[in-house]
C-alpha cells in the first residue's frame, strides 16, 4: 500500500472553492500543508482567496503551524491536475448524488489507488456517492462543521464498499490536522450533529410559524439559556448531572420525555428499561472516573470563563 502515513501528508486537494471548500483550504494552510483547490468555475478563485484571507485573521490568533502561508495554495479548474499528486482529497462539491458519483469516478481514475478521498456532504450517503467508482474502498465521509477552519468536529464513516482501514486512516489524519474526528458506527442520513440541529430547527420553524415565539426570543433562549452549557458538555452528560447522585437512571425515571410530548412536534419513544440502561451506560462512560461533584465543578468553572468572555465581547462588562 502506497498510502502515506497520516503524519506524512504534505499535499491536500480541496474540491470546490465555495464556503466549505475554501474554509477547509484555509484550515489546512494554517496547519502548514500545501493545498490545491479545484473548481470548475474559474471565477471561484477570487471567492476562494477572499474566504482564505478573511479566515486568516482568526487563524493567526489561534496560532499558525511553522511554515504556514496563504501563498501555499494553488487554484485550478482541471480535476485531473488537482488530484494527481494529492496525499489526501477533501471534496466539497454540489450536494447532488449524480454529480458526486461522476466526480468520484473521475477522481478515482486520475489518482493513486491508495489515496483517501473524503466528502464533506451533509445530506448524502457515501454508499451512494461511491457507487460508480472503480476503487470505492478508499472513499469516506468527512463531514465538517462550518466554519471548517475553526470548528473541530469532523464526522467520519465509510460506505458499504469502504475499507475499514480507510476510515481509521481518515480519523488519524484529521486528528493530526487538529480536528476532533468522531468515528460513526454506521451511515445515517444527516449524520449525527446535523440531525440534532435539524430537530431543533424544526421546532424553531413550528414556533415561529404558529406565532408562539419570535426569532429574537428563540435566539435569546438559546444564547442565554442552554446554549452556553452545550459549549462545555453534551446533552447526555448534562442530563446525567441533572439526575444528581442517581445520574441518568434517576433523570429518565423522574423526567420521562413523554411528559413534554405536548410541548414538541417530535413524539418521544417509550422509555423502556432497555433504553434507560442504554442511556445510563453511555452516561457512565462519559463520566469516567470523575465524581459528580468534580464534573459539576468543571462545568461551573468553564461556564464562568465562557460567560466572562461572552459578556466582554458583547459589551456587558469586563472579564
Amino acid at each position: 500500500m502506497n498510502r502515506p502515513a497520516p503524519q506524512d501528508v504534505r499535499s491536500i486537494t480541496c474540491i470546490g472553492g465555495g464556503v466549505i471548500g475554501a474554509g477547509w483550504a484555509a484550515g489546512f494552510l494554517a496547519k502548514g500543508y500545501d493545498v490545491v483547490v479545484q473548481d470548475i468555475n474559474a471565477e471561484a478563485e477570487g471567492q476562494m482567496r477572499r474566504i482564505i484571507d478573511s479566515a486568516w485573521i482568526s487563524l493567526e490568533v489561534m496560532g499558525l503551524a511553522e511554515g504556514a502561508s496563504r501563498d501555499r495554495v494553488r487554484f485550478t479548474t482541471d480535476l485531473d491536475d488537482a488530484v494527481s499528486n494529492a496525499d489526501f482529497v477533501q471534496e466539497s462539491g454540489p450536494e447532488r448524488v449524480d454529480i458526486k458519483q461522476d466526480m468520484y469516478a473521475a477522481m478515482d481514475a486520475a489518482m493513486p489507488n491508495d489515496v483517501v478521498i473524503a466528502s464533506s456532504t451533509s445530506g448524502l450517503l457515501m454508499s451512494h456517492i461511491q457507487a460508480k467508482s472503480g476503487n470505492p474502498s478508499r472513499m469516506v465521509l468527512g463531514h465538517p462543521f462550518n466554519p471548517p477552519y475553526l470548528m473541530p468536529l469532523v464526522e467520519v464513516v465509510g460506505g458499504k464498499q469502504t475499507d475499514d482501514s480507510a476510515v481509521d486512516w481518515a480519523c488519524d489524519f484529521y486528528r493530526v490536522a487538529g480536528k476532533h474526528a468522531l468515528k460513526m458506527d454506521r451511515e445515517v442520513l444527516g449524520h449525527i450533529a446535523d440531525r440534532l440541529q435539524q430537530a431543533m430547527w424544526n421546532e424553531i420553524v413550528y414556533m415561529v410559524d404558529a406565532d408562539e415565539a419570535t426569532p429574537e426570543q428563540i435566539d435569546d433562549s438559546i444564547i442565554y439559556g442552554f446554549g452556553p452549557r452545550l459549549a462545555i458538555m453534551g446533552y447526555c452528560l448534562l442530563f446525567h448531572l441533572a439526575g444528581g447522585q442517581g445520574g441518568m437512571r434517576h433523570f429518565l425515571k423522574h423526567f420521562d420525555p413523554s411528559v413534554s410530548d405536548d410541548w414538541t412536534r417530535l413524539p418521544s419513544p417509550p422509555i423502556t428499561d432497555e433504553l434507560v440502561e442504554k442511556f445510563a451506560a453511555g452516561a457512565v462512560r462519559l463520566q469516567g472516573d470523575r465524581s459528580v461533584e468534580e464534573l459539576q465543578q468543571l462545568r461551573d468553572e468553564a461556564l464562568v470563563g465562557f460567560l466572562q468572555h461572552f459578556n466582554k465581547v458583547n459589551g456587558k462588562g469586563a472579564a
